[in-house]
């Protein structure tokens, strides 16, 4: 890398050029460095943390992924353990990517965070201010994923301070919580998941259920992912859905690859002894206040799952193919009555898992709407050389996930090779001024 003087704000006195600065080095950051690396385009990564720290450091200790293991492909670096059709657990996870580290040498810089980018005045380009000091970049990929900060009700406040507040992201396990029942608010994959990690820890588990569908973990045989991968589902894009349908905030389906992968059926849980609620919609009179929706929370959820195995068998029977076992829908295994209410007294822990805030506050461009979702075409923005990477359905359902980062990765990397040969000869000469 070349420093050279170019004071492009006030305090700035040395600056360093960078042909290509990647923000993130998670998965996506990592996946963009392969493709860079491998066409020896100059760059950086930068990461606030580690390349490795969502996983080892916001992940509870009993995590494990809810695709198969075969659906994790990074570029030049597929899956290739003993267990294809399973789902790799935490400290798997955290092997497998630092080994895609190992494999091709990012020039990953770990604990350097991002505080300011902004395109260049009378420039090209964009000025970088890190904690490790300023770059000026020709190009900027945000890798940063869509999960920026917790996301917690102000209602939270009027939590007395003999409750124990917890996010999903800071839970470990059950006994990190003190002694007594517990209230897990959030039904998407992390809060059914830790609800039953909770649940089967022997705890009294209370569980607020949101609007979050499910499906089958298996039918007719196989893995659902694996059946919805055949009729080229996940590889539709979100372009192709309807507009009000393109959001990057649409919870996730639950399910679990715990134990080799099963459902996840809150009915069940209700019936072995969990106690489930509508959504929360706040806190007074000492009291949790519930939504009156619980039923049909439930009903939707097993709709969906209904309506994927109905797809799943409409794929059967237009292929002519041959199955195991029968078709068949879910049926109700406990139903709701009455609310009952739950009195703050009778709450010890209440778990968090209500998502997450986007915080691109540190980006000054103009690619944003109105509720702050970035816009762009499959991570390509209107600002010529600032592209995303890692977003939630950036361009079909496996983008930000190992299934999707890999294909995403590539269209990036076409535009960057393509602007910074564009570029080359005033790179060049920038490097010789320094």
């Amino acid at each position: 890398m070349t420093a050279v003087r170019t004071p492009t704000w006030p305090g700035c006195e040395m600056t360093e050029q960078v042909p290509v600065v990647v923000i993130g080095g998670g998965q996506a950051g990592l996946a963009i460095s392969w493709h860079l690396v491998r066409d020896g385009i100059e760059h950086v990564v930068l990461e606030r943390e580690t390349a490795t720290h969502t996983w080892s450091s916001q992940r509870w200790d009993s995590f494990c992924l809810v695709t198969p293991n075969w659906q994790c492909r990074l570029p030049g670096y597929h899956y290739r353990g003993p267990d294809p059709d399973g789902f790799m657990v935490k400290a798997e996870i955290l092997g497998w990517l630092t080994g895609y580290v190992a494999s091709f040498g990012p020039p990953l810089r770990e604990h350097t965070a991002v505080t300011s980018v902004r395109p260049s005045e009378g420039a090209s380009g964009f000025d970088i201010v890190t904690t490790g000091g300023a770059i000026h970049a020709d190009q900027v990929v945000v890798a940063t994923g869509g999960y920026h900060s917790p996301a917690v009700p102000r209602f939270a406040e009027r939590l007395p301070s003999t409750v124990t507040q917890v996010h999903s992201s800071s839970y470990r396990g059950p006994d990190q919580l003190p002694p007594g029942a517990v209230l897990v608010v959030g039904t998407g994959q992390s809060g059914a998941q830790i609800a039953e990690d909770l649940h089967l820890a022997g705890r009294q588990v209370h569980l607020a259920v949101g609007r979050a569908p499910r499906f089958a973990r298996r039918y007719r045989g196989r893995d659902v992912i694996a059946w919805m991968h055949d009729t080229g589902h996940y590889a539709k894009p979100v372009t192709d859905k309807p507009v009000e349908e393109r959001t990057q905030d649409k919870t996730n389906h639950y399910v679990t690859g715990r134990d080799g992968g099963r459902d996840i059926d809150l009915r069940a849980f209700a019936r072995d002894g969990m106690v489930l609620h509508g959504r929360l919609t706040g806190i007074a009179d000492e009291r949790f206040a519930f939504a009156d929706d619980l039923a049909a929370n439930l009903d939707a959820a097993d709709a969906v799952y209904n309506g994927i195995n109905s797809l799943i068998d409409d794929h059967i029977a237009s292929h002519g193919l041959s199955t195991d076992d029968g078709p068949s829908r879910y049926a109700p295994v406990w139903q709701p009555g009455d609310e009952t209410g739950l009195a703050l007294e009778e709450i010890a822990s209440v778990i968090w898992a209500s998502g997450f805030h986007r915080d691109y506050r540190w980006l000054h461009a103009a690619v944003f709407d109105g509720s702050g979702h970035p816009q762009h075409l499959r991570g390509v923005t209107d600002v010529d050389g600032l592209y995303f990477l890692g977003l939630p359905w950036q361009h079909t359902w496996g983008s930000g996930r190992f299934a999707g980062i890999e294909l995403d990765a590539e269209h990036i990397a076409e535009h960057l090779r393509a602007r910074y040969w564009r570029h080359a000869p005033a790179l060049a000469r920038a490097g010789r001024a320094g």
